[in-house]
């Protein structure tokens, strides 16, 4: 009988609209990973993970669920993303940024949206609410983790609506990116030629570059160390040149198996009565204003140089965009704009260059929010 009253009651639970909405949003994520091939290896897993935890008393949640062990072992102690950033790390080629270091600055220009968002999101949600929301704005999905986390806990309601907001932006920014860009500039200047002459970087350079960005970042916002550490380490595994099989295998079998338990495991926090609120709606569109805002922070900060530099010297605008967080997705997007105004235009060295400082910005940008609204949490 205990078997009819649980087939009973599924059927009842069935009836509830909020568990096909979440089934739908997970075919939505699914679609748009197999598709229209955006970040396949996170959005696939994320889509299934969300149908998973809505099936009516799934046993993929809960105290002894695989999906619940998972996001405790994994995400509720930070540890997926810091292991993600390794991986990361090793995938990062600096040399570009190092050849022209002038670069750094609209990484740190692209993280206006940050702040911005921030400031409005204190108008509908608490001090470490906004905080959070704000740093979708990155476009980095490891480090809107850390931070929610720390400043919020795993089990706040709104820490699920953070994480996915975070993660399909980085997906959507084939999407989102071009229209900001071309809105705010003029086809002149998105033609515009940069020299790609390149500057030899020594191997020390390359070697002693983690190492001093690491010491830098942790003495201005010591909530960072961990991020910017794992980063870092990633990279200096591959530029020390003795550990090139730790190298290929961060940057392949690492980074796409975590990935995966991070996207499948995240689901965790869209169960249907957590994730359909109204401030779920409010955080996407906050994360999406933060994310839009990035991208013409850096952009506007391109155009505000240009006006000083002499001609000739000028920068193409389109390179600001890439200083987001998503690397390497942002660095393209502004490379195939270029050549699509002129097939000549090759962008790429000076936008991936961007793209890099953006991934170092983005860190310090989350270890700065922790540094000053963590103290109020406790």
């Amino acid at each position: 009988m205990s078997i009819f009253r649980d087939l009973f009651s599924n059927v009842a639970n069935l009836a509830d609209w909020r568990y096909v909405v979440m089934w739908a949003i997970g075919g939505i994520l699914i679609y748009l990973a197999i598709k229209k091939d955006m970040e396949p290896t996170l959005l696939l897993p994320m889509g299934f993970g969300t149908i998973l935890v809505n099936i009516p008393l799934s046993g993929a949640i809960g105290d002894e669920g695989a999906i619940t062990t998972l996001f405790n072992a994994g995400i509720a102690n930070e540890l997926f993303p810091l292991i993600l950033f390794i991986g990361i790390g090793a995938m990062i080629d600096f040399g570009p940024v190092l050849s022209n270091p002038k670069l750094m600055i609209f990484g740190a220009a692209a993280q206006f949206g940050i702040f911005f968002t921030f400031c409005l999101a204190s108008m509908f949600f608490t001090t470490p609410e906004a905080a959070s929301i704000g740093i979708i704005g990155a476009a980095d999905g490891p480090t809107a983790i850390v931070v929610a986390n720390q400043l919020l806990g795993p089990d706040s309601e709104i820490t699920g609506a953070i994480m996915v907001a975070a993660y399909s932006y980085m997906a959507l920014v084939p999407i989102i990116q071009p229209p900001v860009i071309k809105l705010l500039t003029t086809k002149k200047e998105r033609r515009i030629r940069m020299d790609n002459t390149t500057v030899k970087v020594s191997k020390l350079t390359r070697i002693l570059f983690p190492i001093i960005v690491t010491i830098v970042a942790g003495v201005i916002a010591p909530s960072s160390v961990s991020l910017i550490g794992f980063l870092m380490f990633g990279n200096l595994i591959r530029e020390c040149g003795v550990l090139d099989s730790l190298s290929e295998t961060a940057q392949k079998v690492l980074a796409n198996l975590v990935t995966i338990f991070l996207g499948i495991t995240i689901a965790n926090q869209m169960v249907a009565d957590k994730f359909l609120q109204p401030s779920t709606l409010l955080i996407l569109g906050l994360g999406l204003f933060a994310f839009i805002f990035d991208t013409a922070g850096g952009v506007l900060f391109a155009k505000l140089l240009n006006l000083f530099l002499p001609k000739g010297k000028k920068m193409n605008p389109m390179i600001g965009a890439a200083g987001i967080s998503a690397f390497p997705m942002s660095g393209r997007v502004v490379h195939k704009m270029g050549l699509a105004e002129d097939n000549q235009n090759f962008l790429l060295m000076h936008s991936i260059g961007v793209n890099v400082s953006g991934q170092i910005a983005s860190v310090i940008a989350g270890g700065l929010i922790l540094k000053f609204i963590l103290p109020l949490v406790a």
